[in-house]
């Protein structure tokens, strides 16, 4: 396997995610995007980590700095981190491992713990109980979305895919590739035994990222969501919503995006959205999808 990270700015979180990398067993080849860094950021990758294959982008090109990695990567296997996320010894292993025996696999996303603590990240009990139904024998609950910091694809079903859109940036872009997996035939899993920690960077801006992540998961319901379940699902994000300058910035710019979701919409296969249908109590209720900040 591959590993990725993107960055932006986060010259101290990066070097410590680099650090931790460093130690895993596994010892893969890793690829750094840096997204236009202002802050010495690749400077201080290529004097601290020789070893590392190092991108200096010129501009920021956001979660499309991944696709360009995986051009690049000659593994069957990538597994992404973020700048503040890493993978626990043994864990790419295990990854790498799941999906040789599962070749209908796409991704297999860790659990996260959060530091300081290592506390289960609160999005872990929607991913253990998936509803998502799924053949015997994949290697752990069947999902229809994947976290981009603790995930591993098979780098084949990527590319087939598209990779991260460009229309979305950051804030939930993982949402439009997994259903675009899902209704190519993939299977997507979360297995217990894949760990990734996550110490979640002070340097990012609340607002912006809940704005985008509105604006996201509104663009991609009415891309790939049969029109009856667009409409709820709107509804229930609008519902969810904090009443504010930032929420009606979100609003106005997925609707100013419509003219193109509409050209591009392409709604999933019935099995891919009674799937997402199965979803919708368990993510209405669960405390990591609170739109706050």
């Amino acid at each position: 396997m591959t590993v990725v990270i993107i960055t932006r700015d986060r010259r101290d979180e990066l070097l410590h995610v680099l650090r931790r990398m460093a130690d895993v067993p596994e010892r893969p080849p890793v690829i750094v995007m840096d997204n236009a860094s202002s802050d010495g950021t690749a400077d201080a990758v290529a004097a601290e980590h020789p070893g590392v294959a190092l991108v200096r982008l010129d501009r920021n090109l956001g979660a499309v700095a991944r696709n360009l990695a995986v051009e690049r990567v000659a593994t069957p296997y990538v597994a992404f981190c973020d700048d503040d996320t890493w993978w626990e010894p043994g864990a790419l292993a295990r990854a790498a491992d799941h999906l040789d025996r599962h070749p209908g696999v796409a991704s297999v996303t860790g659990l996260i713990r959060v530091e300081p603590d290592g506390a289960e990240d609160p999005i872990t009990p929607e991913l253990r109980h998936s509803p998502v139904p799924a053949p015997d024998g994949l290697p752990g609950p069947a999902l229809l979305g994947i976290l981009a910091g603790a995930s591993m694809l098979r780098v084949s079903a990527f590319r087939e895919a598209g990779g991260f859109s460009p229309r979305l940036g950051f804030g939930g872009e993982e949402e439009l590739l997994s259903l675009d997996l899902a209704a190519a035939g993939w299977w997507l899993c979360w297995t217990e035994d894949v760990v990734v920690h996550h110490a979640a960077s002070t340097a990012r801006d609340p607002r912006l990222r809940r704005r985008q992540g509105i604006r996201n998961t509104l663009w991609t319901t009415w891309l790939r969501r049969p029109a009856p379940d667009a409409v709820r699902r709107t509804a229930t994000v609008l519902r969810g919503v904090p009443r504010d300058g930032a929420s009606a910035r979100a609003v106005a710019e997925a609707v100013r995006g419509l003219p193109w979701v509409l050209r591009e919409r392409r709604p999933v296969p019935a099995r891919v959205a009674f799937g997402l249908r199965l979803l919708e109590d368990s993510q209405r209720r669960s405390p990591a999808r609170r739109y706050v900040g």
